[in-house]
């Protein structure tokens, strides 16, 4: 069976995208799910281009990756330079990643227009540049931009830029579509004519601004490509880039070629949400294989279909790619789901237990009020573990109350906190003040508990994101807040909801405690 190797470019190009921007924590968090659904290469950054990247890849290497290689992002030469004196080449090189790519022009109009270079000139920036790194890096990629816009207005010119690459030692060269607006067709014959003329394996790098970035991907697996790039969900620069959520199925399932595992295929539903999550923005239900409507029936003369034979209204039995099929006059799907994930997270239980459908029930209504799991795991947890009876209570809720007060104009506002708690029967009133009333409350939470749980002092905050639910309602909208927290040994992501947003902040913050608390009564030492 063929392989086709996955690459993830959601950390760089996926993040380019005008309303998107991931921490370092997020990129951190999302790399981890990468490698558990087998992508094969993660693009993490461009070293240089800002701090975030770099200290991406100084964290990143101390993380346990099963499978993927982290790779770092620049580009050719300067045409002033000399790959050796180059700092975008330097910057790779800092970067200690196990694999680099680069880019450089293919489209002659770029070469004069962009790069304001000579033709020729442009051929010793990629042959240079390759040859540098070469010396540093088992596995150099070239990513041939503007391929195919190149190739129609001069082919000859576009195929000696990859011959180039070829020649200085290259492990792949990656044809681009970076403009996005090649039909399938055009995508073929440019990959077909490359396949001919180096013997280097291939890949493929589209953009979606024709709605084709996917349709383009497949045509080029098909002419001999071997391997995808692409992001989570599309995310990208303009209209965005192929969608691997998409391509993943398509290969495996539509050509029966080999990418990812089975198994590894069953997370993907859950690595979309996630990172929905982490980007901060409303999931796509209607998106095809991992949207929430994607195996959902409504009408009459589907749901009697569908009752007899799924096959009917579904291309694709949805627990492949670890979705459900909804019924949505009963809804009668989900308990697999939950078993699903109390086993990953040690949690014995049996489809059948009525307790599963009471967490079924439960996790319907707090969808229903805006509550969203995905990113917020240890909440999710908190849930399963109440319904089975299995969590842990270690402190009583009286009350909170938070000021925030401005004194004059040219003076930042104070926030303070006040925290009531009670403790084995003993009432604990504590204040704090902090950056916000977010970060007090965090504070004094935290104050008011220490003295019963030390293991508290090594929990802080990383991350804090604040979602509108229903914006036409103005100041009056339900948020949604999500907060991930951590200490020395993990992080973990918690949720809370309200009209209030200091509310919704609170519930967040106790649940990352009360996390912290039952894992640590679990394993004292491991958490």
């Amino acid at each position: 069976m063929k392989t086709v190797k996955i690459y993830d470019t959601t950390l760089r190009d996926g993040s380019q995208s005008e309303d998107i921007s991931f921490s370092v924590e997020d990129k951190i968090r999302i790399a981890h799910k990468l490698d558990g659904l087998g992508v094969h290469y993660i693009e993490g950054g461009w070293p240089g281009s800002n701090p975030k990247d770099l200290e991406f890849f100084k964290r990143v290497r101390r993380s346990d990756l099963k499978q993927a290689k982290i790779v770092a992002f620049g580009s050719t030469r300067h045409p002033d330079k000399t790959a050796e004196e180059d700092p975008n080449l330097k910057n790779l090189i800092e970067a200690k990643t196990e694999v680099v790519t680069i880019f450089g022009k293919c489209w002659d109009m770029h070469v004069e227009k962009a790069l304001s270079t000579s033709l020729d000139e442009n051929l010793r920036m990629v042959h240079d540049s390759l040859v540098f790194l070469k010396k540093h890096f088992a596995e150099v990629l070239f990513d041939a931009e503007h391929f195919f816009d190149g190739y129609k207005k001069n082919p000859a010119y576009a195929l000696k830029v990859v011959q180039e690459a070829e020649s200085a030692g290259a492990d792949w060269v990656v044809l681009c579509d970076t403009n996005g607006g090649s039909l399938p067709s055009e995508v073929a014959e440019g990959c077909a004519q490359v396949r001919k003329k180096v013997s280097t394996r291939i890949g493929i790098h589209t953009h979606n601004d024709s709605e084709l970035a996917v349709a383009n991907t497949l045509v080029a697996v098909q002419a001999g490509v071997e391997q995808v790039q692409g992001t989570i969900n599309g995310f990208g620069e303009r209209c965005g880039n192929a969608n691997l959520v998409s391509i993943i199925p398509n290969l495996k399932l539509k050509l029966g070629l080999d990418c990812v595992s089975a198994e590894q295929m069953k997370t993907l539903t859950d690595v979309s949400s996630f990172v929905y999550e982490l980007a901060n923005k409303t999931h796509w239900n209607h998106q095809p294989y991992v949207g929430k409507s994607a195996f959902a029936h409504k009408g009459g003369v589907h749901v009697s279909a569908i009752q007899k034979n799924r096959e009917t209204y579904e291309h694709i039995e949805p627990e492949t790619v670890g979705n459900v099929q909804r019924i949505l006059i009963s809804d009668l799907a989900g308990k697999s789901n939950i078993v699903l994930k109390a086993k990953e997270y040690g949690i014995d239980v049996n489809g059948n237990d009525p307790k599963v459908k009471k967490i079924l029930d439960t996790l319907k209504s707090s969808e229903q009020l805006g509550y969203q799991y995905e990113g917020a795991e240890a909440s999710f947890e908190l849930l399963m573990r109440d319904a089975l009876g299995e969590k842990e209570y270690f402190f009583d809720f009286v009350g909170f109350r938070v000021i925030v007060e401005k004194r004059s104009e040219d003076e930042e506002p104070i926030s303070e906190a006040t925290v009531k708690i009670r403790v084995n029967g003993v009432l604990e009133v504590t204040a704090a003040e902090g950056t916000g009333p977010v970060n007090a409350l965090d504070k004094a939470i935290k104050k008011a508990l220490g003295k019963f749980y030390p293991e508290l002092e090594n929990v802080s905050l990383f991350d804090y994101k604040v979602r509108i639910l229903d914006e036409k309602k103005g100041t009056q909208a339900k948020t949604r807040v999500l907060v991930e927290s951590g200490d020395h040994n993990s992080k973990w992501g918690t949720v809370g909801v309200s009209e209030n947003i200091i509310e919704a902040s609170w519930q967040a913050l106790i649940d990352s405690l009360e996390y912290k608390l039952n894992a640590f009564s679990k394993n004292p030492r491991g958490r």
